[in-house]
């Protein structure tokens, strides 16, 4: 695929995954909650779930996803419950005397799992992929090798992205030591989780 192509489409998807949305939303919450480590299973949550409308995109794929549709929308509601478990688990949470957020560590694989279930549910994501998407690239010439440089330019531009919020969120919240600032953040944590779970359940 060409040069300009493929820079379009990388101006286009930068800007789609900067703007702020249930995504960042969240990965600044579970930043703000747990650090940049506790972040970093959702941001690769949240690229698999891109990972999967990019393959239902360039293949495709769209009539098979409406006929799923019933499947996303489960998945779009269970993952906002489980978004706002999280906020309720951050606004309860007491201060550590060397961290912010929930009393036991979380594992990795729930964190991915919300950030998967979230990006399914996303209609920011739905939109970009299935609807903007072949207005920028021209997929009747899509190839073995243009998919791989798209699904590497996917991959490239989320984590600097998804991880660069999460370094600055992670690197706001060890500025705040004392018990008072701890529990402000991990409220502040609980609330725009809560919003990222109601963005995703309205459809927003």
């Amino acid at each position: 695929m060409d040069f300009f192509t493929l820079l379009t489409f990388t101006v286009a998807y930068a800007i789609a995954v900067l703007v702020p949305g249930p995504g960042v939303a969240a990965v600044v919450a579970r930043a703000l909650g747990g650090g940049f480590r506790a972040a970093l299973p959702m941001v690769l949550g949240i690229l698999v779930g891109d990972l999967v409308y990019l393959v239902f995109a360039v293949f495709g794929l769209a009539t098979i996803a409406h006929y799923f549709n019933a499947v996303f929308e489960i998945v779009r509601i269970a993952g906002a419950l489980y978004l706002l478990y999280i906020a309720w688990t951050f606004w309860t949470a007491k201060p550590g005397s060397e961290q912010i957020g929930p009393r036991a560590e979380e594992h990795w694989s729930r964190t991915f799992l919300s950030g998967f279930s979230l990006t399914l549910g996303n209609p920011k994501t739905i939109v970009f992929y299935l609807a903007l998407l072949p207005t920028v690239i021209p997929l009747e010439q899509m190839n073995p090798l243009a998919f791989t440089e798209i699904t590497a330019i996917v991959i490239v531009v989320l984590l600097i992205i998804g991880c660069g919020y999460a370094f600055l969120a992670a690197r706001a919240r060890e500025m705040f030591t004392s018990a008072k600032a701890i529990r402000r953040m991990n409220k502040t944590a609980g609330v725009m989780m809560a919003t990222a779970a109601g963005l995703v359940a309205l459809r927003v």
